[in-house]
């Protein structure tokens, strides 16, 4: 055999060793990319955030539109989160289905509310995730202008998205053509009423379907008659503290004068917030007591296109001459989280926090809700309108400020104070019974929280 026949002979017998090498290493080598691929193309964990908020009213249309759309941008730099935004009224979602969800562990993993007495039984059961770790990590504790209604021991269990104030709004044309001065004091505003009654004005623009908005005028009176402490004694539970005392009888009274004297307009029990704002912008009514987030509403297209200039703004009037007239407000409406989330979906729900709460979606708050920002932020207020200037001003200007009394009392006690008001409004109830009635109320809610912790 020549060399060539050798060399063809080992080319014939190591050659298919040599190929069928290429081809497993070849396999092998396309196996690992495979798998390489398909570790880097694992999907990241599908998760779904409910978020349940109350902005649902017409008010609440600049503020919703602000957070659907920082839910839909954050969504889609986060393609593996889903965020059912449900909208509910505010008076379901507080007094009924939250309160039962608390109870049972089922609330929405995050959530609208209120701070002060409405959270402390979630706290205490539970129920609120502790934020105080996420603002100090952040860096957010130190940028809010109040969290007090928000901590419980040094913790932090819900961050506040706005602020809030309830002043006095008055039709300075109405004032100007009756020859009213704006009243400082509770005398002075007793003969506007009579005046503009007089003259086939409604003194008050009222509309209480949502319970809450006359117990705006029950504790500006209440805090003019008995001054603050009073009611810090009450929400405390101080011993031999009671509701059914002198100052509050004088309030109460007052109330039930304004009432009888037609002050308010007419069936304010069944009327919408909305219809009464229709009133005071189509000058049928002379003056609105309620928060700056029913400003936006007084350029709408039921009022006339220069309403706002029309629009003064002042405190409720102080109970003597001389005093400072407190304004009820405070940073109170805010966002809260489960303490049940955990993992994966635990920090989206945080990073999605982490969107609401920016100077950019502040601003946005100030200039397209007409909300007073809960952090500390610098804006033009020359730019959000004459009248939410004059709120700002007002804010300013004013070193004296309470929270608003259905933020501080118990929910137990607040669901008595806002019936019997109603009750008031109606015409069916008076003043010493309304009292006895919230007593009650109180007494019993402090006897079941004494027993519950064996005083």
């Amino acid at each position: 055999m020549n060399k060539e026949q050798k060399a063809a002979g080992w080319l014939t017998n190591w050659g298919w060793v040599l190929l069928y090498i290429l081809l497993m290493a070849g396999a092998v080598g396309f196996i690992l990319q495979e798998k390489s691929g398909q570790i880097e193309d694992y999907p990241p964990e599908k998760i779904t955030l409910t978020f349940r908020h109350f902005w649902i009213k017409e008010h609440d249309r600049p503020l919703l539109a602000i957070f659907e759309e920082v839910v839909k941008n954050y969504q889609e730099s986060h393609p593996n989160v889903k965020v059912n935004f449900e909208g509910l009224d505010q008076t379901i979602h507080r007094e009924q289905r939250l309160k039962s969800e608390m109870v049972t562990g089922t609330p929405p993993d995050m959530f609208v509310l209120f701070g002060g007495a409405e959270i402390e039984p979630y706290v205490r059961s539970n129920r609120l995730m502790d934020l105080t770790a996420f603002t100090e990590e952040n860096g957010l504790k130190q940028q809010f202008k109040d969290l007090h209604l928000w901590t419980f021991n040094q913790h932090i269990y819900g961050l506040p998205i706005e602020g809030n104030a309830e002043p006095l709004y008055y039709n300075k044309r109405i004032f100007e053509q009756l020859g009213l001065t704006v009243p400082g004091t509770l005398a002075e505003l007793d003969q506007v009423i009579g005046s503009l009654s007089a003259a086939g004005y409604i003194p008050f623009a009222l509309g209480n379907e949502d319970l809450w908005p006359a117990g705006v005028f029950a504790h500006y009176l209440m805090d003019r008659y008995a001054g603050p402490e009073l009611i810090q004694e009450l929400v405390t539970g101080v011993p031999g503290a009671s509701f059914r005392n002198s100052g509050y009888l004088e309030a109460f009274r007052h109330l039930n004068r304004w009432i009888g004297e037609g002050a308010f307009s007419g069936n304010a029990n069944n009327v919408s917030t909305e219809n009464a704002v229709k009133l005071f912008t189509g000058g049928k009514a002379a003056m609105y007591l309620n928060g700056n987030w029913d400003i936006n509403l007084f350029s709408g297209p039921a009022a006339p296109p220069d309403f706002q200039n029309r629009v003064g703004v002042i405190p409720f009037p102080a109970r003597d001459a001389g005093s400072e007239a407190s304004v009820a407000g405070g940073y109170t409406i805010g966002v809260g989280l489960s303490s049940s989330l955990t993992g994966a979906k635990r920090e989206a729900a945080l990073e999605l926090m982490k969107a609401f709460y920016t100077k950019e979606i502040q601003t946005r708050i100030v200039y397209e809700g007409l909300r007073i920002p809960s952090m500390r932020i610098g804006f033009d207020p020359q730019k959000t309108g004459p009248v939410f200037a004059q709120v700002m001003e007002l804010m300013e200007q004013n070193n004296q400020s309470f929270v608003p009394y259905d933020n501080l009392l118990s929910p137990e006690v607040k669901t008595t104070f806002l019936s019997v008001i109603e009750e008031m409004i109606d015409g069916k109830l008076q003043a010493d019974t309304a009292l006895k009635e919230l007593q009650a109320a109180s007494k019993q809610y402090w006897n079941l929280i004494r027993s519950s912790a064996g005083q």
